[in-house]
């Protein structure tokens, strides 16, 4: 999934999410709480782990932050860092790697907005 709604800004890798942002991570995390993950996993960047410690807590799980899951990742890191996890694993990541991913894994163009989700069997 990508990040849930950040406030502009620089650097890039503070940006935190706004309230918005932060009501839709809370929101998000009771829906995907029902899928009883076996991890979340995020990018290092704020907004990131924002939103993946936002549905983590709801899941009863702590947000894992992997620098390989940052700008520019791809299905083969997320992989490597979800292996020994279990099933299933929410990620939280950035867009334009989410739609890339989406679509080299599945062959479907996938709008990505801030919160947005697709489930991908990896």
């Amino acid at each position: 999934m990508r990040h849930c709604d950040a406030a502009p800004g620089s650097p890039d890798e503070l940006r935190t999410l706004t309230p918005v942002g932060h009501e839709s991570a809370r929101a998000l995390g009771e829906r995907l709480a029902q899928a009883a993950p076996a991890a979340v996993l995020c990018s290092p960047l704020v907004r990131a782990r924002q939103t993946a410690e936002a549905i983590a807590a709801a899941c009863g799980l702590a947000a894992e932050a992997d620098d390989r899951l940052g700008p520019g990742t791809d299905a083969e890191a997320i992989r490597t860092v979800a292996a020994g996890k279990g099933e299933p694993v929410v990620v939280v990541g950035h867009q334009p790697d989410c739609g890339e991913i989406v679509l080299a894994a599945t062959g479907r163009e996938t709008a990505f907005p801030p919160g947005g989700v697709a489930e991908v069997d990896l």
